[in-house]
């Protein structure tokens, strides 16, 4: 995702740039622009205690007025009260889905993505979705780290972990550092894999399906893959993903594999096989360099992922928005430096 490259060389540079006027958004369900440059949120002299700060897992929230603070909180509480609780005897699946990007495409997707999840794994009433403004509404909590990490936690307090499962779906620009939170001119984060995997041990989730659609989001594989873990990501960790243009209904990755491959009734595995072949054939035609998309499903993984599977729908259900790719209006997209 082209932001992910510039937020990766900002960080990189450690670019200052003099504060610019935020442009107010249209209407309430316009969301934010960015305007100002990606602030430097490590710590430390060296580059090694830099990586440890980005490691974990800095958030910065500037400007945001008393009452959005409430309001969100109240948005967050009133969400994570409404979640089902765990039914004794039954493997549950509990859903969130989190744009971390205030660009609306990660609002969009992140929307639908939890819909679909939510009928593909029987989540209804177990399903969170937070997400900003998208154009059309803003009536979710906004993602950010802390909300995902306050819902990780709700989450797991809820969930048997010896059968339970969390199905966590993210949409984001992305890093090699992790995931890029970014609201407006006003929210700013990494979520480093570190962070990620301290959050669901914290929590007590044991059986993770992991979904991270963002550049360079292979980089989570190597500390979260495990024997009860499946993971997937839309790129390897030193490549970008396409399709976060603001205006879009869905990424690249998000396209293929939620609006395409989990509507299917098939297995994870396979729905993770399509999904690699619609964005190869997309970025084939685009002549974009590939992403790789990853993925790995644990032994432990393989054996539960059957017992919630058992609920998904046995019809295919219609994809849904605009295409990711049109090869008659795709730009590639323009990497840092370039001009």
């Amino acid at each position: 995702m082209n932001r992910g490259a510039i937020i990766a060389g900002l960080l990189a540079a450690l670019l200052a740039a003099p504060a610019a006027p935020q442009t107010a958004p249209a209407s309430p369900v316009q969301p934010p622009p960015h305007s100002l440059p990606f602030p430097d949120l490590g710590s430390g002299q060296s580059r090694a205690e830099r990586r440890v700060s980005y490691e974990l897992g800095p958030e910065l929230r500037r400007g945001f007025s008393a009452a959005e603070l409430r309001e969100q909180q109240r948005r967050l509480d009133a969400a994570l009260g409404q979640l089902a609780a765990h039914t004794p005897g039954s493997p549950d699946a509990f859903v969130v889905a989190i744009a971390l990007d205030s660009d609306p495409v990660f609002a969009r997707e992140a929307r639908e993505a939890g819909r679909v999840l939510a009928a593909r794994y029987g989540a209804q009433g177990r399903t969170l979705v937070l997400a900003g403004p998208d154009g059309t509404r803003d009536d979710a909590p906004h993602g950010s780290i802390s909300a995902l990490v306050l819902a990780l936690d709700h989450v797991g307090r809820l969930m048997d972990p010896a059968e339970d499962v969390l199905v966590l779906y993210t949409t984001s620009h992305g890093l090699d550092l992790g995931l890029a939170y970014h609201y407006g001119d006003s929210g700013y984060g990494i979520l480093s894999p570190q962070r990620l995997r301290a959050a669901l041990e914290e929590a007590g989730i044991r059986r993770r399906v992991l979904i991270l659609s963002a550049c360079y989001s292979g980089v989570f594989v190597p500390l979260l893959a495990g024997p009860d873990t499946a993971i997937l990501t839309a790129a390897a960790a030193t490549r970008s993903s396409f399709g976060c243009v603001a205006e879009n209904d869905w990424t690249f990755f998000g396209d293929a594999l939620v609006n395409h491959a989990l509507r299917q009734p098939v297995p994870l595995e396979e729905a993770a096989r399509q999904a690699g072949r619609y964005v190869a054939e997309w970025e084939t035609r685009a002549r974009v360099l590939a992403s790789l998309p990853q993925t790995s499903i644990g032994a432990g993984a393989k054996a539960w992922l059957p017992q919630i599977e058992a609920r998904m729908p046995r019809i295919a259900s219609a994809p849904v928005g605009r295409p990711a790719f049109d090869p008659a209006t795709f730009t590639p997209p323009v990497r840092a430096g370039q001009k």
